[in-house]
């Protein structure tokens, strides 16, 4: 080569391809996680015997009085009448009065997505009352569990009647 040459550089044919594939596998990923989280459901069955629960987490919770509320698969009704609430969850009715607190029977949680299983952990809901305010019931709940649940996907089961908030 002399000087004052130049030199031309072609690029292969193969870069765009590369570059085809790379976007292309960027929105199958964004695909799958929107499939994922759009098909995340939580299932409540009778529990396994004999566990511990070492995972606890603190929400001041407010429900919509007299409307039913699904969390996974649990339906829940709360009524108020001056200091007395009745909740029912799933058929099991609780009377608390004010400052009363009740544990809830135990349950296991399944949670899958895209149909399959991606946690099970057993679980014990204790309420704590604290009174009614503009149609809405007020209670401290502890959520007790086997395995730690992730906090991304408790708040994603929480319908928006719900007003739950970690303490």
């Amino acid at each position: 080569m002399t000087e004052g040459e130049q030199v031309s550089i072609q690029p292969s044919g193969n870069t765009g391809r590369g570059f085809k594939v790379l976007i292309g596998i960027i929105v199958l990923i964004i695909i799958l996680m929107a499939a994922a989280i759009l098909t995340l459901t939580v299932t409540t069955v009778n529990p396994e015997p004999g566990a511990t629960y070492p995972y606890t987490t603190l929400y001041a919770v407010s429900l919509p009085e007299g409307e039913a509320v699904n969390i996974g698969t649990t339906r829940m009704v709360v009524l108020s009448f001056e200091n007395e609430m009745l909740a029912d969850v799933d058929g099991n009715r609780e009377k608390l009065v004010i400052g009363e607190e009740r544990q809830l029977a135990e349950r296991r949680a399944r949670i899958t997505t895209l149909g399959i299983p991606v946690l099970e952990t057993n679980f014990q809901i204790g309420l704590k009352y604290k009174g009614v305010l503009d149609k809405r019931a007020f209670f401290d709940l502890t959520v007790q569990a086997q395995k730690q649940v992730p906090e991304f996907i408790l708040s994603r089961l929480l319908p928006a009647s719900i007003d739950a908030r970690a303490m």
